[in-house]
């Protein structure tokens, strides 16, 4: 089973730009030094942090609280927590690392992901 801080930083890093970066004592992830998603520990259990539209963090935390969670610190700003010490739908966190990366992105780098 692949360590799910190295699968992260695999779909992290396969957006355009997209470079790692030291945290708090936890990885993040940029995009023109800017944050979209960071691995990290809350009451020792691993997860990720990204951006969320607005709308979203409330409807995925409500209908599944035992994989997503309201972060601290960023969380009253709309970002979205993953729990990655659960059964992980991979698919779906690629999908919210994209959507996060998309918000935080200049335009011309989304544009280079819809070409890909």
């Amino acid at each position: 089973m692949q360590n799910p801080l190295d699968r992260l930083r695999a779909i992290c890093l396969a957006l355009p730009e997209a470079t790692e970066g030291g945290g708090v004592g936890d990885p993040s992830f940029r995009v023109r030094d800017k944050i979209f998603a960071m691995q990290h520990r809350v009451a020792d259990r691993m997860s990720m942090w990204c951006k969320a539209r607005p709308g979203a963090q409330g409807i995925l935390v409500s209908s599944h609280p035992e994989r997503f969670f309201v972060p601290p610190y960023v969380g009253r700003h709309g970002w979205v927590g993953v729990w990655l010490d659960v059964a992980i739908d991979w698919e779906e966190v690629a999908d919210l690392v994209e959507e996060s990366y998309r918000i935080t992105a200049p335009k011309r780098l989304c544009t280079l992901l819809d070409q890909r």
